[in-house]
């Protein structure tokens, strides 16, 4: 485990080749229950260049007119979010440090040129609990700074199977993803990478 900053925590190779397969399968039951959509921005409705997915009780959809939001329902075929996967609560329980289950699992699929600006996760009203972030297929260069915008950024390469914990003083710092290295793995069929980020959404009473 490596501390990149305070609470943002690196954890290289946390899940093995097996692991990581397993995972994708579980994956693929969620997508066919929940299929991809595109994200849109909002006001200018202007699409995400990653497609996503849910699981959990909640799910984060954004679109031109609702803006940023979870909500428990698919926005385009109106079902309840499907059942969060065993394999994907285990690395909660392991990582998170914190006595309450994920609310939500956003799966981001990144095609070969996909990318994520520079953001801050701050749509949950439980801001105490970290985001814990499993990548899966191909190398990305992820970048991460401070909680303020404009601030010096650094930036690290997630191989499959690496994990992340983004908590304590780094919980709003600004992450994103500059570019996706096509063809360093082998794991997913015709490429790419699939992010998973847990959350808790809402406060515990």
């Amino acid at each position: 485990m490596h501390e990149l900053a305070p609470g943002l925590l690196y954890l290289p190779e946390y899940l093995d080749r097996a692991a990581q397969i397993a995972m994708v399968a579980d994956i693929r039951a969620v997508v066919a229950d929940a299929p991809l959509f595109t994200p849109k921005m909002p006001r200018n409705g202007k699409p995400f260049s990653v497609r996503m997915t849910n699981c959990g009780p909640l799910g984060w959809v954004s679109d031109r007119d609702g803006g940023y939001r979870y909500q428990a329902t698919h926005p385009v075929t109106g079902q309840q979010w499907p059942t969060m996967p065993t394999s994907i609560l285990r690395t909660w329980t392991e990582l998170a440090d914190y006595p309450h289950p994920p609310e939500a699992c956003l799966v981001n699929f990144y095609g070969p040129e996909a990318r994520m600006g520079l953001h801050q996760d701050r749509d949950e009203v439980d801001l105490s609990a970290p985001v814990v972030s499993l990548s899966l297929g191909d190398t990305c260069l992820f970048r991460y700074g401070s909680w303020e915008r404009g601030g010096k950024t650094k930036s690290i390469r997630l191989h499959s199977g690496d994990a992340m914990v983004i908590g304590g003083e780094s919980r709003l710092c600004f992450h994103g993803v500059d570019r996706l290295m096509p063809g360093t793995s082998t794991l997913l069929t015709n490429g790419g990478r699939i992010n998973l980020t847990l959350r808790r959404v809402t406060r515990p009473a």
